[in-house]
């Protein structure tokens, strides 16, 4: 019996929340990547860490969210708990290989490819391992052509995101990244769950696995939290947001001020004079010399001396 699907069981509600989620976790995730192009080498492997966990638990976070609203009109669905976290590392896993190649090869044309693929294949398969823990009395089956064209959409968005942040700069450049990386796994999924279609066997019967309530909700409060501390960390470093260094800043402000360019307060720095010394007079030199030459009358006294 061919299974009645409904992807959007509360609404507009599922895919906005899924939607910012994502967007959220790419914003937090691109900021610290782009930092860490530009701080010491001493921060960037551990600001590359956090970006991809940031973009990877938006991923996560996104996809699950939109589970919620998934169900079969004619049969219950359970999750598998194993396969579901395994989707999580894997997700973060493969967009810290994406993110790493970017942040340590540059904005070359190789390594934005490179990553943005490797990004984009990220997002598919955290996505498609996670729809392999779904359990239903039944056969699921994808339409492949379908399945082909979410991968390319997660692709391209990947790619269009870390090229938008590394090459270009400004708050505007940094929301249309983090706009094109949300677009990434949320247009996966929607696309990829058009292209589900579910064969059932045995509606009366338990699926098997851990009902949406019971297993999907605890496990996003803990991407969730995570994601919004993260966000706060941000939001109150203003290094961060601006993608600086803290000690270049520093350095920069103690410089002195160069001629005619403004300081960090403001003031313009005043040239420094320059001073030698002077070369003595000619005729002062000249009369001092025969002055000492004259020949001396009187008594010497002590002054003399």
């Amino acid at each position: 019996m061919q299974g009645t699907i409904d992807g959007f069981s509360y609404g507009l509600v599922t895919p906005v929340a899924a939607f910012l989620m994502a967007w959220l976790g790419a914003a937090l995730g691109l900021r610290c990547t782009v930092r860490s192009l530009r701080a010491r080498s001493s921060w960037k492997p551990g600001g590359l860490a956090l970006g991809a966990a940031s973009i990877g638990s938006g991923i996560w976070t996104m996809h699950f969210i939109a589970m919620t609203g998934f169900s079969i009109a004619e049969a219950p669905i359970g999750y598998d708990a194993l396969t579901t976290f395994a989707s999580l590392a894997v997700g973060i896993v493969m967009v810290g290989i994406g993110i790493f190649i970017v942040g340590y090869r540059g904005s070359t044309r190789m390594a934005l490819v490179t990553g943005g693929i490797i990004t984009g294949l990220a997002v598919a398969t955290m996505h498609y391992l996670g729809m392999a823990g779904i359990r239903v009395n039944g056969r699921v089956d994808y339409d492949i052509a379908t399945v082909a064209l979410s991968v390319l959409i997660a692709v391209g968005a990947a790619t269009a995101g870390l090229w938008i942040v590394v090459s270009r700069r400004g708050f505007l450049a940094g929301l249309t990244a983090s706009l094109a990386m949300g677009v990434a796994p949320t247009g996966l999924h929607y696309t990829g769950m058009a292209a589900v279609h579910v064969h059932l066997a045995d509606v009366n019967s338990a699926p098997g696995g851990e009902p949406a309530a019971d297993l999907l909700i605890p496990m996003l409060i803990g991407p969730a939290v995570f994601l919004l501390l993260a966000g706060v960390a941000v939001l109150f470093d203003p290094f961060m947001v601006a993608g600086r260094d803290r000690a270049q800043e520093r350095s920069r402000e103690e410089e002195p001020a160069a001629p005619g360019v403004p300081g960090p307060c403001g003031q313009t720095g005043v040239p420094a004079q320059r001073t030698r010394a002077r070369a003595p007079h000619r005729e002062s030199a000249d009369r001092a010399a025969a002055r000492s030459t004259r020949p001396r009358s009187g008594s010497q006294d002590l002054h003399d001396w």
